[in-house]
């Protein structure tokens, strides 16, 4: 950014500072200033220039900073001069100086609830926690600083980070770095659906999409067996070729939709239009937790659950959810049944296959519910992503483990951003932009 939030911010304090008093008539004896004061300062609510080159969420944000920073700044100042003013400028004038108090306020009020009411509109990294917090702790004197102080700092460092993607992105545009010679295909994990207006991939796509990547998804079931999925997908698949003329695709796959994606190549005709496949996070040798599930768990309350579950889904457009199809296709003893027939009909032969995965640090940092089956998973299949063991990820002739993510690591919806949030040392987006860019070099 050209312009530096700390000069916009500056220019906030002094519109603030000159429309929230009359004793500036009383200092300067210009009986205009606090009137235009106050003009420029309601106009400076609505507008200001904010650098061109952020997008419109993060000129959003940018406003509501400045607006809270120019408040945090205002505050103290204004205090102090009404102190001043009431004390030595003003002994005969209290009528003005109450005036002057009541208009500071006012300012003031304007200037926070705009502030707050902007970041908490805009900014994707405060999350619901924060928002909650802030909102809880307002109500706390002394408090209520604390957290407006770390709200500023979270929505700081995301119109940082935003600002130099965007330009990352802004440079190397005409480079077209994700421009692969066939279209990628998303394929989405179990219980979930591909959403037009909540990507289950979060920002990748268009992440992917600036760099010149063209993209579809796999559009099917959230829930069913191994065998059903890579059915839907291979249709999926042929259907995309037969539609687009592009040969074949490249699949990257989250979870279960590796087990899906690996079925189809091998049992339902899909390898011939097929140019990579690369699983993320998927448990190749099985979910130690599903087993746990199937015998912690009594069968009428598996059945419930299951009822529950599909009947929900059919009413957001799934044909024929199978709940527990799914779940059982996910233990170790089915994923070990399924690994041996897949080495007996592999069908991959030119076909790039590689395989990622990641792991939490601290269960208890990662997101709900991973925070909670990420101590169960590790009982049973040791350091794991909050759902699939480290030694279940590896396929394929190149495996990626990713360890980094600050003090509570990478989970299993981190690696495919599903909650948008910017981690410590992984940039997830990134990550994936890199990952395809390497397909493109490979001629795919």
């Amino acid at each position: 950014m050209k312009r530096k939030p700390w000069i916009l911010c500056c220019l906030a304090l002094l519109l603030t500072l000159a429309a929230n008093g009359l004793w500036l008539t009383v200092v300067t004896g210009w009986k205009w200033l606090p009137a235009a004061g106050a003009a420029a300062f309601l106009v400076s609510q609505v507008y200001t220039a904010y650098p061109k080159d952020l997008s419109n969420r993060m000129r959003v944000c940018l406003h509501g900073l400045v607006r809270l920073q120019s408040f945090c700044l205002a505050l103290p100042l204004t205090l102090i001069l009404h102190v001043v003013a009431g004390v030595l400028l003003l002994p005969k004038q209290w009528p003005a100086f109450l005036w002057s108090a009541g208009l500071a306020a006012l300012t003031l009020t304007i200037n926070f609830w705009n502030g707050i009411l902007s970041v908490y509109a805009a900014s994707v990294q405060l999350g619901i926690r924060r928002r909650f917090l802030g909102i809880l702790c307002g109500m706390i004197p002394i408090v209520n600083l604390f957290a407006l102080s770390r709200i500023l700092h979270v929505v700081s460092e995301e119109i940082r980070f935003e600002a130099e993607k965007d330009r990352i992105d802004r440079e190397r545009r005409n480079q077209r770095i994700c421009a692969t010679r066939y279209p990628l295909l998303l394929v989405h994990g179990v219980f979930f659906r591909d959403y037009r207006y909540v990507n289950y991939w979060g920002r990748i796509p268009a992440a992917l999409e600036k760099n010149g990547a063209t993209i579809f998804y796999g559009n099917h079931q959230s829930a069913a067996s191994v065998a059903d999925s890579a059915r839907e997908l291979t249709e999926r698949i042929k259907k995309i070729v037969e539609e687009t003329g592009c040969e074949k695709v490249n699949i990257i796959a989250h979870s279960k939709g590796g087990l899906d994606c690996r079925y189809a190549l091998s049992f339902c005709g899909a390898a011939p239009y097929v140019a990579s496949l690369t699983t993320i996070n998927s448990p190749h040798q099985g979910c130690g937790f599903a087993d746990y599930l199937l015998t912690a768990i009594p069968e009428k309350a598996q059945q419930k659950i299951e009822r529950t579950y599909n009947a929900a889904m059919r009413r957001l457009g799934d044909p024929s959810p199978d709940f527990m199809a799914a779940v059982r296709d996910l233990t170790a003893a089915r994923c070990a049944q399924r690994c041996r027939e897949l080495e007996e009909h592999p069908h991959t032969e030119g076909i790039l296959c590689q395989s990622v995965g990641s792991c939490l640090r601290r269960g208890g940092d990662g997101r709900f519910p991973l925070n909670l089956t990420y101590r169960l998973v590790k009982f049973f299949d040791g350091e794991n992503d909050g759902l699939v063991s480290r030694d279940s990820f590896p396929f394929g002739e190149r495996f990626t483990y990713l360890q980094s993510g600050g003090y509570r690591g990478i989970s299993h919806g981190d690696v495919v951003d599903l909650n948008r949030e910017n981690l410590p040392d992984f940039d997830v987006r990134e990550f994936y932009v890199t990952l395809v860019s390497q397909l493109k070099d490979r001629g795919l």
